[in-house]
């Protein structure tokens, strides 16, 4: 009678890590940065209807890389979770803190069993603070549901290492939104993937960005036009759209 093929539970984690990196990789990063009136989110997306980054709550905003199918549900169950949490209990209950560990624990609860694939996604929550109560906050969760929080910016995606190094170089406190903007589109363009040297220059066209304001009402989040990002740019108007 035959052995049945055993496979060591390193080799499967090994596999596994192996899978959702190669999945990742094969999206496009998003950068967040801390400017003057709290944080802007930049993201590589031709897209007008699928989106990368999305409110989830008064004060947070979501950004998601890797499979779209995977990242999106957890998106909609987080909204979903906010709003139960801020009718049970206060508007102010509901934290990116609090979020991060909720998407912490349902990756990394995936991440363990051995005969589910991984979710080959990684993921990034941002809160502007409430004056007198929390302080602006950047979380990134892993595919296998390592949480890890940043201060002044965070980068997730396939090339995200390089990317931050890149912008802790370059990046200061405080600057104006038209500079953050610029500067992590500068930061998406300036690492090449797989030395594709000849890569076009990101557009408008080609961007996603949204900020999440402090000047704002109660709703802090908002997503920047193609139009008003290319005024960002400084673009001409003879480039595309």
């Amino acid at each position: 009678m035959a052995s049945p093929m055993l496979i060591s539970p390193e080799q499967i984690m090994q596999e596994k890590d192996d899978l959702a990196r190669k999945g990742i990789r094969l999206g496009r990063e998003v950068v967040a940065l801390e400017y003057e009136h709290g944080f802007v989110l930049v993201a590589e997306n031709a897209s007008s209807t699928l989106h990368k980054i999305s409110e989830i709550y008064d004060r947070i905003a979501f950004a998601g890389v890797g499979n779209y199918q995977e990242y999106n549900p957890l998106r909609t169950a987080g909204i979903e979770q906010a709003e139960v949490k801020g009718y049970t209990y206060s508007r102010e209950d509901v934290t990116a803190r609090w979020l991060a560990n909720l998407y912490s624990q349902a990756i990394g609860n995936v991440w363990r069993q051995f005969d589910t694939k991984p979710l080959e996604i990684e993921l990034l929550i941002a809160e502007v603070g409430e004056p007198g109560y929390s302080s602006n906050g950047l979380y990134r969760i892993s595919y296998n549901g390592q949480l890890q929080d940043d201060r002044g910016l965070s980068v997730i995606g396939g090339r995200a290492d390089e990317i931050r190094t890149w912008l802790e170089e370059r990046f200061e406190e405080a600057l104006p939104l038209d500079r953050c903007v610029r500067l992590a589109v500068e930061a998406l363009d300036a690492v090449e993937d797989d030395g594709e040297s000849d890569s076009e220059s990101l557009t408008s066209g080609r961007l996603e960005v949204a900020v999440l304001d402090e000047s704002r009402g109660r709703r802090k989040f908002c997503q920047i036009p193609r139009d008003a990002i290319a005024k960002l740019l400084n673009e001409s108007s003879e480039e595309p759209r």
